[in-house]
């Protein structure tokens, strides 16, 4: 393999070989002994380069992640769709995208991960491009499309975080983080945004996937142009200290390298054996479990709100202009920022004080969240101004854990598994969290209204009783981060000897 070009040293010296630098992107800390001083140098103008581009990609990810969410009522008047159905179409969805991720994190532990990204972010927006063609004929088309979508989806959200923590160490990788997750709730709220006024502006809701393909190509060029070919992965820090004879590496021992160079199996195994990753893994099920449900029946959920409580008449057309997914764009956004702003800075404070205060401020954010999520539930048959404002701070709250719990995972994993481990995560969170919740609320929906004659105000009441369902799942989520704080403080010493 060739060694990175100048452009790329972290400035770690002396050079060594190179034959380890395929694997694991590292973020984990190192225990530097008495007599041992390796440092990085001050994050160069394009390390920040890397993170605007890594940035705009995702922030478009997401856009088009929720595009289906912002003008759901159309889609499912299109191809006359029951709850259950359009439900199932973010299922699809998130399925496809959490079966690639496992793969796309065992290649990024071991190959070129500007390829992979690059190439995940044309496949999904070609596809998302055809995806604005199909006729109502073919629905099932549409499923097929949203789940493609999803597999280039995964090939860049489970890469470009560990690049991320590779270019910066402990306080400047959680800034960055911080910075690139706020793009989610960015992208996810602009995704309703965009959705809602191509559609407006067009009368078409086909017009709103057209957007976000030239975007991707933008994103493309960019990668291309201003991402390295070759990205340096910061365990070159731990063979620097080994020649120095702080730690004994591959390039000291023999077939050491051997033994580096895991199976994938062996990788899974040992995360499995780090409570932190496990418990810390299921709290995000939980989040994602929450945010999925929401972020697709929430402008659906407040259309009849408002139908029931007749402040708008029923849209018999074929584009309803509703501006709830607007007003709940405006709001994820918002709140999004604010959320995972506060969350960093919450962590960068308390950790000052409390070695556990990560997963503390994940479980009290989320038993904060689904208290305001159930007062939203329940008054949205009275108010729907205290709707909206309830529904932002569950939201809020919500968004304080993102950044949060990828910075937990960093730490509490060595260097050579985090992509494994992030691809893991992904699996297990949207496995049991947002793939089945937007479906499963649904479902819960049709089985409610088929016990009564069908009525609007029915129809909203079967959508409410089955958002119940995520104010304990949200519970069960703090439980879980509660749990992963017993443990968090041995896992992470174990990972600083690595």
């Amino acid at each position: 393999m060739q060694n990175p070009s100048a452009d790329e040293n972290t400035d770690l010296q002396p050079r060594v070989p190179s034959e380890e630098q395929n694997y694991g992107a590292t973020a984990a800390r190192v225990r530097r002994g008495p007599h041992v001083r390796v440092s990085r140098n001050s994050p160069a103008k394009r390390d920040y380069l890397i993170v605007g581009v890594l940035c705009y990609a995702n922030l478009i990810n997401f856009m088009d992640w929720f595009i289906v969410p912002g003008i759901l009522l159309d889609i499912q008047k299109y191809f006359d769709l029951s709850d259950g159905a359009a439900g199932l179409l973010q299922t699809v969805f998130i399925l496809c995208y959490m079966l690639a991720a496992p793969f796309f994190g065992y290649l990024g532990d071991r190959y070129n991960r500007k390829a992979i990204i690059g190439a995940g972010i044309f496949f999904w927006s070609a596809v998302t491009l055809g995806t604005s063609f199909i006729s109502e004929s073919y629905y099932w088309i549409f499923f097929l499309s949203r789940g493609l979508v999803g597999i280039g989806t995964a090939s860049y959200s489970t890469v470009a975080p560990t690049i991320i923590a590779d270019r910066f160490d402990e306080g400047k990788r959680t800034t960055m983080l911080s910075v690139f997750y706020i793009c989610i709730p960015m992208g996810s709220g602009l995704g309703y945004v965009l959705a809602s006024s191509m559609t407006h502006v067009t009368g078409d809701w086909h017009w709103a996937f057209r957007v976000t393909p030239c975007m991707g190509g933008l994103a493309l060029v960019l990668l291309i142009l201003l991402v390295p070919h070759r990205i340096q992965r910061r365990t070159e820090a731990h063979r620097a200290l080994s020649i120095h004879g702080s730690i004994r590496v591959a390039a000291e021992k023999p077939g050491a390298q051997g033994a580096a160079k895991t199976s994938w199996c062996q990788d899974v195994i040992s995360l499995g054996k780090n409570w932190s990753f496990v418990w810390s893994s299921l709290g995000l099920t939980a989040m994602a479990f929450v945010t999925g449900a929401l972020g697709l029946w929430v402008p659906m959920f407040l259309y009849r709100a408002q139908v029931a409580l007749g402040t708008v008449q029923q849209c018999l057309e074929k584009s309803c202009n509703s501006s709830n997914s607007l007003i709940f764009g405006g709001i994820t956004i918002g709140t999004g920022i604010l959320g995972v702003i506060a969350g960093a800075e919450a962590a960068r404070r308390l950790r000052k004080t409390n070695n556990r205060a990560d997963p503390l401020i994940c479980a009290t954010s989320m038993f904060a969240s689904s208290l305001c999520l159930y007062i939203a539930i329940m008054v949205a048959q009275k108010n729907i101004l205290s709707t909206f404002i309830f529904i932002a701070f569950g939201e809020l709250f919500l968004s304080v854990n993102w950044a949060v719990v990828t910075d937990i995972l960093l730490y509490v994993v060595t260097p050579r598994r985090q992509s494994t481990a992030i691809a893991l995560q992904i699996l297990v969170s949207h496995l049991l969290g947002d793939a089945g919740s937007p479906y499963l609320v649904g479902m819960i929906s049709n089985a409610i209204q088929a016990k009564k004659d069908q009525s609007f105000h029915w129809s909203f009441c079967s959508l409410q009783y089955s958002f119940i369902i995520c104010v304990f799942v949200g519970v069960f989520g703090g439980v879980f981060f509660l749990l992963t704080s017993f443990y968090i403080e041995e896992d992470r010493k174990e990972a600083e000897q690595f």
